[in-house]
């Protein structure tokens, strides 16, 4: 009866931590989505700046920088933005290119943040999104696998009840097993890693840390 009561307790844990992290992503996508109109809108007065015929080659040349080849000059394009213009331009088209195709986002979606721009441009962006969008994708998960050689593949958890120690005779204390299945280097190894409720916490709060700042890089 006691085993099956932490039990209950520990699932009605992670369900609460759940509900807490589900309301916590959507007021940081509401907070991004706001930013990212502001910033947007400021890229659309710019991009308004370049003749529409002329948009298209820039926003490939926007594409081979975010895949890892050379970008746009601003001496290809005279004097038409300053170098401060210049580099806000530069910085939100990569930024939108990366969004829409790192969150998969439809033809539809990426209408709607450009629906303040005129119809030649937008679907000069949408059409260059959607040709390059394999190769962009690729770019982007090569980009985050460089961040470290170390890949997470699978992870399995099991919870069980210490009943005593070597030190204790009475114990009745939750732990949770942790099994990680890492990649590193191509190399395949198994990580296992136990836990008591204090701990857990304290991973589950470095993760939510982790995540926020994942989102406010979106």
């Amino acid at each position: 009866m006691i085993w099956e009561y932490k039990q209950q307790r520990v699932a009605q844990h992670l369900e609460d931590r759940r509900d807490r992290r589900r309301s916590h992503v959507t007021f940081d996508q509401l907070t991004s989505s706001t930013l990212r109109k502001t910033t947007y809108s400021i890229m659309i007065k710019l991009l308004d700046k370049l003749p529409s015929e002329e948009c298209p080659k820039l926003i490939h040349r926007v594409v081979d920088g975010v895949c890892g080849r050379s970008g746009p000059r601003r001496t290809d394009y005279g004097e038409r933005w300053s170098l401060a213009e210049w580099v806000e331009l530069m910085n939100t088209l990569s930024s939108l290119i990366r969004f829409a195709v790192g969150r998969g986002c439809s033809d539809q979606e990426i209408q709607e943040v450009l629906s303040d721009l005129d119809t030649a441009r937008a679907e000069a962006v949408l059409q260059c999104v959607r040709s390059r969008f394999d190769e962009i994708r690729r770019a982007l998960v090569d980009r985050t696998n460089a961040i470290s050689s170390t890949q997470l593949q699978d992870f399995n958890w099991q919870l069980k009840l210490a009943l005593s120690s070597d030190k204790l005779s009475a114990l009745n204390t939750p732990l949770l097993n942790l099994s990680l299945d890492l990649k590193e280097n191509g190399i395949q190894r198994s990580v296992n890693i136990e836990m008591n409720k204090e701990e857990l916490q304290t991973l589950i709060s470095a993760l939510e840390a982790a995540n926020k700042v994942v989102l406010q890089l979106k």
